[in-house]
C-alpha cells in the first residue's frame, strides 16, 4: 500500500496555502465558467458586428484558460489540489446570462461582460485577501484582473455610443 504525504511547496507553511487556495480557487472555477460561456456565445452570435464579435471572444475564452491555468498552478505549487471538474465549476459558477442558442451579439456582449465581472469581483477579493497572507500570490491574482479587465474594454467598447 501506498502513502500518499502532502509536503508545503513553499516556505509559507500549510496555513497560508490554506488561505491562498481559499481565495484563488474561486477566481480558478470563475474563469473556467467563462471559458465555457465565452465559447458558447463565440459559436452563437449573430448579427451585423459577427466577425469581430465572434474573434474576440475566441481571445477572452483563450485568455480566461490562461489565468485559469496561472491561478491553479500557483495553488498546486503551494502544494494544495484543486478541483476544477465540471460539476464543481457548474456548482460555482451558477446561472450564466449567456443564451443557450443564437443571439444578436449585443445580448452576447451584455452577457459576457456580467460573466466576467461575477470573476472580476472573486479576483478582487483574492486581491484583498492576499495582501497579508501571500504577496506573490498576489501578484498572480492583479496580473489576472488586469487581463480580465482589457478583455472586459474590449468588449465593452463595441456597446459604446
Amino acid at each position: 500500500m501506498t502513502k500518499t504525504q502532502l509536503i508545503s511547496m513553499t516556505a509559507a507553511g500549510p496555513e497560508a496555502s490554506a488561505g491562498t487556495a481559499q481565495f484563488l480557487t474561486p477566481v480558478v472555477l470563475g474563469l473556467q465558467a467563462l471559458a465555457v460561456n465565452g465559447k458558447q456565445a463565440h459559436w452563437n452570435v449573430r448579427g451585423a458586428n459577427f466577425i469581430a464579435i465572434h474573434e474576440l471572444l475566441d481571445s477572452v475564452v483563450a485568455n480566461a484558460q490562461g489565468f485559469a491555468d496561472l491561478a491553479a498552478e500557483r495553488i498546486v505549487a503551494l502544494g494544495l489540489p484543486i478541483d476544477a471538474r465540471l460539476a464543481t465549476i457548474a456548482d460555482k459558477s451558477g446561472a450564466s446570462a449567456v443564451p443557450a442558442g443564437f443571439a444578436q451579439w449585443q445580448d452576447e456582449i451584455v452577457a459576457i461582460v456580467a460573466d466576467m465581472d461575477a470573476v472580476i469581483a472573486d479576483v478582487q477579493a483574492a486581491i484583498d485577501g492576499l495582501e497579508e497572507l501571500d504577496l506573490t500570490s498576489q501578484d498572480v491574482a492583479i496580473a489576472i484582473k488586469a487581463g480580465l479587465e482589457k478583455d472586459r474594454w474590449f468588449l465593452s467598447a463595441h456597446l459604446a455610443a
